[in-house]
């Protein structure tokens, strides 16, 4: 790269660097995501490594963070408060503990790992154990005293606890990070919404923004917590030796410490923990960007020392970003099953956490308008778990003027008929019942593994059938010839024979995969279940009340009336007589001798981790007994078992007053020794 160009471009990612770093930690509202940031970061940083001459003090490469004048007054930190380096694979992973190594000038070094939180590093400085400056970390060397704002928070003590591990220091820094559940941030998003307000990009985004009000009553308000981390120093007191028993000290003064902290002895240790919580980010109720790696002895972390804007001591291996930027390209619509228009974005690929993402679903009208996305914008784009990817921001001030707002359309797009929207409802329909659309979904979903499992009658296929009029509602499915089927091209005798024989199979299904295949509107298979159990038979279903459908704990108002809805509607009736004339289970005899069930009536939910069976065990054994399995706590729950890491259930829970049980209630359930105040919620 010539000199010139070499010299632009670094100037050019210096200036991005430090626009975008002004708008994350200074007005706390990001316009790039955090993957984009690192990646220009690391390209600078790698520029700067191969050409040391351009480094120059200025650069954001040799500085914690940004710092401005704001309306708080600073703060001076007695001790910087640095970030931390990163390494993103096992090898970069290995080369950092070689290089700890090297600087302690030993081998078999003791590591802690804790999860890195995403959220706002602060520091709080206790004298005499009482609350006396709480400060945002800024650039590391001085920061925003936010001392009443942290003041107004209930969840973070004004007055140190007692510890009994070592006296109460005279004067201690503590150092941790502000956070937000993510329940808490969807709640408070949406509030935010309501009220015309503008909705924040991510919970680490709303935890920064909260605590950075001029008026600490709106902090007071905003669902704020915090994890303690480190001890940042002591005066008049006494320093525990490792970082393990630092955060043990910290438990001691009253603060919760990061999840599930470990020693550990070796990186290859290290690095399997590193995997553990990978592959366990999604079931968090708050985000983690990665997890904290560090050297548990504390003199020695001393000994090692620190390079530039980071400790030696300690990295943090980063996670695939869930986040990235991306164009949409465009916006199509998918008609499912019901009728409903599902708008989607078709995005310029982007990879997320290890996936390629090229589409995202927009939900419906209302969430286009709210959000203002139009074809050619460039957004934010989040993938968590195995959701499906979902447009988080515009990033407006990308706009060039060439962008095109959206309308959802007044015919649909596959039959041409007339859409309709009915008023306070989200979704627009299409009115046509004989859409070729719908009924592709609806035979999908028929076919589906939760449903009546038939292998070898995939998507392409169905729709072919559909295409060719050999399927005209799901019952011909079991018409099929399979003369015509195997004189297909691309088919054969064998492939018929195939999908003869898994068509044949399909008719043993039980009661509640058939009544789940049919696609009754907000009915899925624990629903499904339920039905199934409590009448046995479709025509009993199709006899039963609203009331009678109602009464089945777990089934709501809106549900029992979509249930009964279909049922009364005569070609769906005349359906399921065409699916018995097939041979399909329409109707289960329950043995009422077969065993006993105790725990018939009763609403159960389980959360956390169990030691002695898995989550699915334990949910089949209660399902035995007779309990209703649901996974949300309600009024109407009975009771919640909670194991270890139980989190938002069970404090969900103790608000509604609904009984909490450990997993030794498992089996204390099992028995029929039911509690009086689990007795006294059973279902009437």
């Amino acid at each position: 790269m010539a000199d010139e160009v070499l010299q632009r471009t670094v100037d050019e990612l210096r200036t991005k660097i430090d626009r975008w770093s002004y708008e994350y930690h200074v007005l706390d509202a990001p316009t790039v995501t955090d993957a984009e940031y690192d990646a220009a970061f690391n390209e600078l940083r790698k520029l700067e490594e191969e050409h040391p001459e351009l480094v120059t003090p200025e650069s954001p490469t040799q500085r914690v963070g940004d710092f401005e004048k704001s309306e708080f007054p600073e703060h001076q930190h007695p001790r910087a408060m640095l970030s931390l380096s990163n390494v993103y694979n096992r090898e970069e992973m290995e080369a950092w503990a070689a290089r700890a190594e090297r600087f302690a000038g030993r081998e078999n070094l003791t590591y802690v790992t804790e999860p890195k939180t995403d959220g706002l590093a602060v520091a709080l400085t206790y004298v005499n154990g009482v609350l006396d400056v709480a400060a945002t970390r800024g650039n590391g060397l001085v920061g925003d005293n936010i001392t009443p704002n942290i003041r107004a928070l209930r969840t973070i003590p004004t007055r140190l606890h007692e510890p009994k591990m070592l006296p109460m220091p005279g004067t201690i820094e503590i150092r941790g990070e502000i956070y937000m559940r993510r329940s808490d941030f969807e709640a408070l998003n949406q509030r935010m919404e309501e009220n015309g307000g503008k909705a924040f990009m991510n919970p680490r985004n709303a935890a920064a923004g909260s605590i950075r009000q001029k008026d600490p009553g709106i902090t007071a308000q905003r669902p704020l917590r915090m994890f303690a981390y480190q001890i940042g120093y002591i005066l008049d007191g006494e320093m525990p030796e490792t970082q393990y028993d630092a955060l043990a000290f910290l438990r001691e003064l009253g603060f919760p410490t990061s999840l599930d902290a470990q020693r550990h002895n070796s990186i290859e240790e290290v690095w399997k923990r590193g995997e553990y919580w990978l592959e366990r980010r999604d079931e968090l109720d708050f985000e983690i960007d990665g997890m904290v790696i560090k050297i548990d002895d504390l003199a020695l972390q001393d000994e090692i020392g620190y390079v530039a804007r980071e400790p030696r001591w300690a990295t943090a291996y980063k996670f695939p970003a869930i986040q990235q930027t991306t164009k949409v390209l465009d916006i199509v619509i998918n008609v499912g099953r019901t009728g409903t228009l599902n708008p989607l974005a078709h995005l310029e690929p982007v990879n997320i956490g290890g996936v390629t993402v090229s589409r995202a679903t927009l939900h419906n009208e209302d969430e286009i308008a709210r959000k203002d996305i139009r074809v050619g914008d460039t957004v934010v784009v989040q993938r968590a778990g195995d959701v499906i990817p979902q447009i988080v921001k515009v990033l407006e001030d990308r706009r060039t003027g060439d962008e095109v707002p959206y309308q959802m359309p007044e015919h649909c797009p596959v039959c041409g008929a007339k859409t309709h929207r009915e008023p306070g409802v989200a979704k627009r329909y299409c009115t046509n019942a004989a859409c070729p659309a719908q009924l592709k979904e609806r035979i999908h979903h028929f076919v589906g593994r939760s449903a009546m499992d038939i292998e070898g009658l995939g998507e392409k296929l169905a729709d072919r059938f559909v295409d060719l009029g050999w399927i005209k509602d799901i019952s011909d499915i079991y018409h099929l010839d399979m003369d015509q089927v195997a004189g297909l091209e691309g088919f054969g005798e064998k492939s018929a024979e195939n999908l003869k024989a898994a068509i044949e199979k399909s008719k043993q299904q039980p009661l509640w995969r058939l009544i789940h295949g049919l696609g009754i509107q907000h009915v899925g298979g624990r629903t499904a279940e339920l039905l199934a159990s409590r009448f046995g038979s479709m025509d009993a279903l199709i006899a039963a009340s609203v009331e009678e459908i109602e009464e089945i704990p777990g089934i709501g108002k809106i549900v029992a009336q979509s249930v009964y809805d279909f049922a009364q509607e005569e070609r769906n009736q005349k359906l399921i007589e065409r699916l018995a004339a097939a041979g399909l289970t329409v109707s289960e005899e329950r043995d009422e001798t077969d065993g006993a069930r105790p725990l018939e009536g009763y609403t159960l939910v389980l959360t956390g981790k169990l030691d002695t069976m898995t989550r699915p065990e334990a949910e089949a054994a209660l399902k035995a007994a007779g309990a209703n399995i649901t996974s949300s706590v309600s009024k109407k729950t009975s009771a919640v078992i909670a194991g270890a890491d139980a989190g938002s259930k069970a404090t969900k829970a103790e608000q509604l007053g609904v009984p909490l049980l450990d997993e030794s209630g498992i089996q204390t359930l099992l028995s029929g020794d039911i509690p009086d105040e689990i007795q006294a919620r059973r279902a009437k």
